[in-house]
């Protein structure tokens, strides 16, 4: 007997996995990869080779993009279309079992953990998403407190040693995971930056700007990173603040219109995308400038799309004017 799990990686589903793989059952992890979430991380892979099971990633990224932009259940406070996003997880596992060779899918769901997405309604309106797998879903951390599943029913997996875990409290998963010896997991937490206002609030002026689109899966990316600038609809200023931000930049030096970096004296990596005016280039390059070394205070040689580029001292007064204009902050 083979079952798919949804795998973050984290607490819940590492204890979903252990629970039915005692049970003498085979669990293959997926772990799903969208713009937002997931992909090759050293967590799932040394929490899947604690418990001794195979790893997958699942890259869904342009399906999931769509769900974003239209969610049939809506999203949560921020960008986050939960209960949509889980069922294309159950969808895409369905899809995933023959290949697999597997019977059913379990998840580390947990009732109430969510009080919007993890409720017994949204739980409900999950399953019936994922036509043709309603049944054949599991959560073994709340399996006593849900209605019985056909695995269940079958005695595919015996009900009397799954759990009836419920509310916000990770305490009791804890303390089985203490119990089993599993201890080096991540701390529990939200790993879905659609749940981050900040960068729901970058994410949601593309929306508006129509670019909420996978084609533009760059930008999608490129607002995780340090400053965001919005000079209008679809022109945008990405400006690294410290040296990790200015090596991600640089993996899209060549995507935007304009990509500005220092010569000799140290500063911001910074990407440009859109058709920008004469305009908003040189307020690009003098926050270039205020943001290095010499402060705006005096002349400096940059490099403007591998150009070398000298300007003035900045008129930091009226610089500072503008990025309240343009700056996008919370």
């Amino acid at each position: 007997m083979k079952a798919l799990a949804l795998f973050s990686g984290g607490l819940d589903s590492a204890l979903a996995i252990k629970i039915v793989k005692d049970q003498g059952i085979e669990v293959i992890a997926l772990n799903f990869v969208s713009h937002f979430f997931g992909g090759k991380n050293e967590k799932a892979e040394n929490m899947a080779k604690q418990l001794g099971v195979q790893l997958e990633y699942v890259n869904f990224s342009s399906v999931h993009t769509e769900i974003l932009k239209s969610p049939v259940h809506g999203r949560g406070k921020n960008m986050n279309p939960c209960i949509d996003c889980h069922a294309l997880m159950f969808k895409t596992a369905g899809d995933l079992m023959e290949k697999f060779g597997a019977s059913f899918i379990i998840s580390g769901e947990v009732l109430g953990q969510r009080p919007m997405s993890q409720n017994y309604q949204a739980l409900e309106k999950v399953k019936a998403l994922s036509p043709g797998l309603e049944n054949l879903i599991v959560r073994p951390l709340s399996a006593k407190l849900l209605p019985e599943s056909e695995p269940e029913k079958l005695g595919w997996i015996d009900r009397s040693k799954l759990l009836d875990i419920q509310g916000r409290s990770r305490k009791t998963q804890m303390e089985l995971m203490e119990k089993f010896g599993i201890v080096d997991y991540p701390t529990p937490g939200g790993g879905c930056l659609l749940t981050d206002p900040a960068y729901s609030k970058r994410l949601r002026i593309l929306e508006e700007d129509g670019l909420l689109e996978d084609e533009n899966s760059n930008l999608f990316h490129l607002l995780k990173i340090g400053r965001f600038f919005r000079f209008e609809k679809g022109k945008y200023l990405i400006v690294g603040r410290e040296q990790d931000d200015n090596l991600k930049i640089d993996e899209f030096k060549t995507y935007g219109s304009l990509f500005i970096r220092g010569k000799e004296v140290p500063g911001p990596h910074m990407v440009g995308f859109g058709d920008l005016s004469q305009d908003e280039i040189e307020f690009s390059l003098n926050l270039f400038s205020r943001y290095s070394k010499v402060k705006g205070n005096s002349e400096i040689t940059l490099l403007l799309n591998g150009n070398d580029k000298t300007i003035p001292a900045v008129d930091l007064e009226k610089l500072n004017e503008k990025i309240k204009q343009y700056q996008i902050t919370m």
